[in-house]
């Protein structure tokens, strides 16, 4: 073989670089489809997720009411008249609610900005503004 027959069949620098780059692309391309694809299904996943724990949900509020009935109708066959009964179940449930809604309110004050954050950004701006003079 001469030398001008083995440089056609060896590629070039150029050509090695442009099959690598193609490869990689090609490469990128079917992770990103990949991932899609993964994707996809973890979102399917997630909704059908959150739709059972809705419905969850809404089963768990529809016994509560229902508890709150009985429990109506347990005091009503203790003596008291039904509309009593029915009255203190409300008032429980409204002295509960007042009781969450103030601890809520106590929890919420103690709520303030993220002081070591503020701090930390604020030393950052103090380093980067040294650099630039």
């Amino acid at each position: 073989m001469t030398s001008a027959q083995e440089q056609d069949t060896e590629p070039t620098i150029g050509r090695l670089v442009a099959d690598a780059s193609r490869d990689i692309s090609t490469l990128l391309r079917s992770e990103i489809a990949l991932a899609k694809s993964e994707l996809k299904i973890s979102v399917r996943a997630g909704g059908m997720g959150a739709a059972l724990l809705a419905v969850a949900g809404f089963l768990a509020l529809l016994s509560l009411i229902l508890l709150s009935i009985t429990i109506a109708y347990f005091i009503h066959m203790a003596g008291l008249h039904q509309a009593w009964s029915f009255l203190i179940v409300f008032g429980c449930y409204l002295l509960l609610a007042v009781v969450l809604a103030l601890v809520g309110i106590r929890k919420l004050k103690k709520v303030g900005p993220p002081a070591k954050a503020i701090e930390q950004a604020q030393k950052s701006k103090q380093i980067l503004s040294r650099s630039d003079h």
